[in-house]
């Protein structure tokens, strides 16, 4: 595979009204109220090496010897889930990156200096503990989702799955609020925004990950976490609909000709998406397996 060239690292730059609007938000007090609560008090922030294995300790060796003994319970199937939600998590610099570049709302060098930059950072760390708690457990044994890994036996992997969700809970809950009072500020720019990005499709931080042998790494890696149920089409259906209904969608009134367009198509996404999903099923045909080098080569059926 041809190595590919990244461009040079540009600011990302929005329309003069539309960033007024995100510094109305830090100036009338809103994301000091609203959003920064939403995050974790440094002193009860919890630490990667409180979940796995502390090497330091006396018990390490035998310690690793249990969670790896547990963890030969798990099919190759949920290993294959869990690399793959951490080579995702591991794509953080990248969010980090955009979100500092972008004017009006970016960082500044003095991350006290606003808002904004105070929630970007406290996000990126919490961020930070995901990948790193999900590499420690990968490397001493793999595993997979909360759910999964208690269904075949491992509770502390189950424990470190469920403290990740915990987080990204409360980060949806922050970014689900900050879209909600875009839409009662700027209905009209909002929901023309929300249709261009559904239109665009929604492109994961994984999707150019290659592991130097399988050109479609992500496409396989994605089938696989289908038929188990980490994430489903059927669960990207729900979160729209979710949101359409969260942020009153329906209901928005005296729009632009283009803004009733981009309405009509987020309130019929959703349903649109699970009639192709119907029609993928009843179409599929026996999956073939493939071999993933996250797990030494041993083939996986998609």
């Amino acid at each position: 595979m041809a190595d590919k060239k990244v461009g040079f690292q540009v600011t990302h730059s929005i329309p003069h009204q539309k960033c007024e609007v995100f510094k109305s938000m830090e100036m009338q007090g809103w994301v000091k109220n609203n959003i920064l609560p939403l995050l974790k008090p440094i002193e009860r922030s919890w630490q990667p090496q409180e979940l796995v294995p502390d090497s330091a300790s006396d018990g390490f060796e035998e310690q690793v010897k249990e969670l790896r003994k547990r963890a030969m319970e798990i099919p190759d199937d949920y290993f294959v889930a869990l690399v793959g939600d951490m080579i995702t998590e591991e794509a953080l610099p990248t969010y980090h990156a955009i979100l500092n570049r972008l004017v009006g709302v970016g960082a500044a060098a003095d991350a006290s200096a606003n808002c904004w930059g105070i929630w970007t950072r406290g996000w990126t760390a919490e961020e930070n503990r995901h990948g790193d708690v999900l590499n420690r457990a990968t490397f001493i044994s793999h595993g997979n989702t909360a759910r999964l890994a208690l269904k075949h036996g491992d509770p502390l992997l189950a424990r470190i799955c469920g403290t990740v969700a915990s987080d990204e809970k409360r980060h949806e809950i922050a970014y689900t609020k900050i879209v909600e009072k875009l839409f009662e500020m700027d209905p009209d720019g909002t929901v023309i925004a929300f249709a261009q990005m559904m239109k665009k499709k929604i492109t994961m931080p994984a999707h150019l990950v290659y592991d130097g042998e399988d050109d479609n790494l992500y496409q396989h890696f994605s089938a696989v976490a289908q038929r188990l149920g980490v994430y489903t089409a059927d669960d990207y259906a729900d979160i729209l609909e979710f949101l359409v209904d969260k942020w009153k969608v329906k209901e928005l009134s005296e729009l632009s000709s283009e803004g009733r367009k981009a309405q009509e198509y987020v309130c019929l996404l959703a349903p649109k998406i699970r009639r192709l999903e119907e029609r993928a099923k009843a179409r599929s045909k026996e999956a073939p397996r493939i071999p993933f080098s996250w797990i030494f080569g041993r083939q996986v059926e998609l």
